[in-house]
């Protein structure tokens, strides 16, 4: 199924130069990945202290692009400068879905999001990463498939907040979003578990030689 994730090797293309630069820096991988996870916490602080306020809402779009080139860079700095690590795969994991957690969660409290709906779409998207994790448990690949990944959430969240932080009135259309994305999001905790599973298979049909 198609996602926002299948662009992201030309997104790394334009990231290289600067992936670069920062290697000669001297900037890991891990300090990266916990500076996406502090700048998400006081993102989604921002959104829980003024949770009537439009602007925390406006910033949450540009901070969630920001966040998505510097997960991409903490993983091109580890594969691509000799600087993977056993805790750098534990800080990503585990990274990703608090920062998705800092964020989402506090939008709950935001007027126009039904509370319900927010936070069952952020245990779906913790649920979408352990799926994909458990398939390495059993012997397949990381799963990233749709159709609905951490870009894909990212790019729909950002654009409803910017909707709301510009003004647009919320309503019954938030409730219909949101429930879209919940349905999309159980399809994807059910599609990387079928993909991990099917790989397994393959796997054992065709071992290397």
């Amino acid at each position: 199924m198609a996602s926002i994730y299948d662009l992201k090797p030309k997104f790394q293309n334009l990231l290289r130069p600067a992936v670069r630069a920062l290697a000669t820096a001297g900037v890991t991988p891990n300090q990266v990945t916990v500076t996406a996870l502090l700048l998400s916490a006081a993102t989604g602080a921002l959104i829980a202290f003024f949770p009537t306020e439009r602007w925390p809402l406006i910033l949450l779009g540009p901070w969630l692009l920001v966040r998505m080139a510097l997960n991409a860079i903490d993983g091109m700095l580890a594969r691509e400068h000799g600087q993977k690590s056993p805790l750098g795969a534990i800080l990503n994991e585990l990274g990703d879905v608090a920062a998705d957690s800092a964020l989402y969660l506090p939008l709950a409290l935001v007027p126009g999001f039904r509370p319900p709906l927010v936070v069952v779409a952020v245990l779906l998207a913790a649920l979408t990463e352990i799926a994909g994790v458990v398939c390495v448990q059993i012997g397949a690949s990381r799963r990233y498939d749709g159709p609905f990944g951490k870009s894909d959430r990212a790019f729909v969240f950002g654009v409803l907040g910017l909707l709301l932080g510009t003004g647009v009135p919320g309503g019954t259309w938030m409730s219909i979003v949101l429930g879209i994305m919940i349905l999309l999001l159980a399809l994807t905790v059910g599609n990387r578990a079928h993909r991990g599973l099917a790989e397994l298979r393959d796997s054992s049909k065709n071992p290397s030689p």
